[in-house]
């Protein structure tokens, strides 16, 4: 079993850069399949980046070239690195992470991103 917390949401302004943290406690995390999710205002969540546990990474196109997604399996961490952040990157974001083979899915309480001037 896994608990994630996230860390590093703030305000930003357009352009700027945030580094999102996921923290997890439990075993196992090595074995999971990661991924950040975003909940914009009025909107459904959404996939941004995901990192399997072999490493493969995929991101959704609004955010490629921009956003980069890694795990630290030692530190238990995964880690989204936000550049050049436009107004509609702005939203609550939440790290998961699933292990399809023990059918568990868990999810983090969220971190705020705001961007506007």
């Amino acid at each position: 079993q896994l608990q994630l917390v996230e860390s590093g949401g703030g305000l930003v302004q357009p352009g700027g850069s945030l580094r999102l943290s996921c923290t997890a406690s439990g075993s196992g995390f090595s074995d999971y399949a990661l991924g950040w999710y975003r909940r914009a205002p009025g909107k459904a969540r959404e996939l941004v980046a995901g990192i399997t546990s072999a490493g493969i990474i995929d991101y959704d196109d609004s955010v490629k070239g921009r956003f980069t997604i890694s795990r630290d399996n030692a530190k238990n961490t995964m880690y989204l690195q936000m550049n050049s952040l436009k107004s509609e990157d702005t939203a609550v974001y939440y790290c998961n992470a699933v292990n399809l083979v023990m059918s568990e899915d868990y999810w983090g309480q969220g971190t705020q991103v705001t961007v506007s001037s």
